[in-house]
């Protein structure tokens, strides 16, 4: 295969991804990404500040995107969202579903309130966004790819995070639910599983005592940087790379996940 059908096989020219997270320190990442592999970026969250930021550097960079505010947690919210994606872009092909908070509460200490918040934002607000957009993906045929955030946690018990694991084990659960669904439409839902990435959620939960820890249990010995997680979302959002790969849980985690004693 000559390089220029690789850069092809990758490419994302044409299309319009949406990340909602993209104000976020990974999918910000992400998003910069996609835009680099020529995509239309549409970063979601609620802080144009940091949107501004990030959207500097996709556009020096020669991309295009753009910012809409929205709570991923309102359905009303991710329809008008859609809605202006639609007016603005003529439609989308990718969706990354990467908004998330994070908590150390105890378990016995978890008030009903930040349970709420927790599940709100980080379960409901996938679920929600799937079918606004899996609605809009299936009724207009478009061979399109979903990419929901999990997390290590989803995948192997962690301590102090009870309520994130939690909301990340059933957003695994719904990722394989929806490819399995949608695969005969060509719509490919799979789950972007991090390991240990420093990022705003998860910055309280990492005191010293706690990186220890983790380094002790991770082969490579550090935290993973945002910009790894570029790759296996490219990956995974690409129709050319992966238009076989649906209900599948990528691990990017420093081979924290195959570590044992």
């Amino acid at each position: 295969m000559s390089s220029s059908s690789i850069f092809e096989l990758f490419s994302l020219q044409g299309q319009t991804a949406v990340v909602i997270g993209g104000t976020g320190e990974l999918c910000g990442a992400i998003a910069e990404g996609f835009a680099s592999a020529g995509a239309e970026v549409v970063l979601v969250g609620r802080d144009p500040a940091k949107a501004e930021k990030r959207l500097e550097a996709i556009h020096a960079a020669g991309g295009k995107g753009y910012f809409v505010s929205a709570d991923a947690a309102r359905k009303a919210d991710l329809q008008l969202l859609l809605d202006q994606v639609q007016e603005r872009s003529g439609g989308c092909q990718i969706l990354v579903n990467g908004a998330g908070v994070n908590s150390p509460t105890p378990f016995l200490d978890i008030p009903e309130e930040e349970y709420d918040r927790i599940m709100n934002i980080n379960t409901k607000g996938v679920f929600l966004a799937c079918q606004v957009f899996g609605k809009y993906f299936v009724e207009n045929k478009v061979a399109a790819s979903i990419i929901n955030l999990g997390s290590m946690s989803g995948l192997i018990p962690l301590s102090r995070v009870f309520t994130y694991s939690m909301s990340k084990g059933a957003v695994h659960n719904l990722s394989k639910n929806l490819a399995r669904e949608w695969a005969p439409l060509g719509i490919r839902v799979n789950t972007l599983v991090p390991g240990f990435f420093p990022a705003e959620q998860n910055k309280k939960v990492l005191v010293p005592e706690r990186v220890a820890k983790i380094m002790s249990h991770t082969p490579m010995n550090r935290f993973g940087e945002a910009r790894e997680l570029v790759g296996a979302a490219l990956l995974l959002a690409s129709n050319g790379a992966s238009s076989f790969i649906t209900g599948h849980e990528m691990v990017v985690d420093g081979g924290y996940s195959s570590m044992t004693i």
